[in-house]
C-alpha cells in the first residue's frame, strides 16, 4: 500500500508531512514509559508483516496490522508506523523518504479512527466485543488506508483511475485476513496479558 517516489505532486507531499508531524508529536506526547515496550513490539510486527508482498495486478498487497496497532496504542500509532515505514524505505526501498509523510498518514490515520471506534469494545473484554473489535479495526484501518491511497492517486489524473479502483478491491481480502488475526491476538491478550487491554486509554 506504499505510494512510490515521484508520483504525487509537491503540495500533497507537504500536506502529508504536515499531518504526520502533528500526529507523531501528539503520539509521542501521549506515550508513557510503560507503553514503550509494547510500542516497540508493534513497530517490529508492523515492519515484518509489511515486508511480505504478494504481487496482484498493477499493485501488491501485504499484511499491515495497523488496525491492531491503532487499537492498542491510540495516537502512538503515528510514531510507530513512521518508524516502521522509515526503516522499510531506507533498508528495502519500499515507498521512499519524500512520500514517507503521506504513507505514514495513510496507514496511521485510519488506525487512529479504529482506536476510537473499538476502545470501548476492547475494554468490555467479553468474547463477542473483542471479536467485533477485531473485525471493525481491521476493516476500518485497511480499507480506510486503501481509500486514502485511491483518493491521492485520483488527484494525479485519469491515468491512475483504474489503479485506484484496483487498490481498493485488492485490499478487501487483506482486511478479512487481518480481521481473523486481530481476533486471535485480542483473545490471546485477554487470556495471557490482560493488563495490556486494561491499559488502553
Amino acid at each position: 500500500m506504499h505510494i512510490s517516489e515521484g508520483i504525487l505532486p509537491g503540495w500533497l507531499l507537504v500536506t502529508g508531512w504536515g499531518l504526520t508531524a502533528v500526529g507523531t508529536y501528539l503520539g509521542l506526547r501521549k506515550l508513557e514509559n510503560r507503553e514503550i515496550p509494547l510500542a516497540a513490539l508493534l513497530a517490529a510486527t508492523f515492519f515484518i508483516a509489511s515486508l511480505i508482498h504478494v504481487p496482484l495486478g498493477p499493485t501488491s498487497v501485504h499484511l499491515v496490522l495497523n488496525g491492531l496497532a491503532g487499537v492498542l496504542l491510540g495516537w502512538t500509532v503515528f510514531p510507530v508506523i513512521l518508524v516502521g515505514l522509515f526503516l522499510q524505505a531506507i533498508l528495502f526501498q519500499f515507498g521512499g523518504i519524500t512520500v514517507l509523510g503521506v504513507n505514514t498518514f495513510n496507514m496511521a490515520f485510519p488506525a487512529l479512527i479504529a482506536y476510537y471506534l473499538c476502545k470501548g469494545l476492547v475494554k468490555k473484554k467479553d468474547a463477542k466485543s473483542l471479536a467485533i473489535a477485531g473485525v471493525v479495526s481491521a476493516f476500518v484501518a485497511i480499507m480506510g488506508a486503501g481509500i486514502l491511497v485511491a483518493v491521492e492517486l485520483l488527484f494525479i489524473g485519469e491515468a491512475f483511475k483504474k489503479t485506484a479502483e484496483f487498490v481498493m478491491l485488492a485490499h478487501l481480502p487483506v482486511a478479512i485476513i487481518e480481521s481473523i488475526i486481530n481476533i486471535f491476538i485480542l483473545f490471546f491478550l485477554q487470556k495471557s496479558a490482560s493488563e495490556i487491554l486494561e491499559g488502553i486509554k
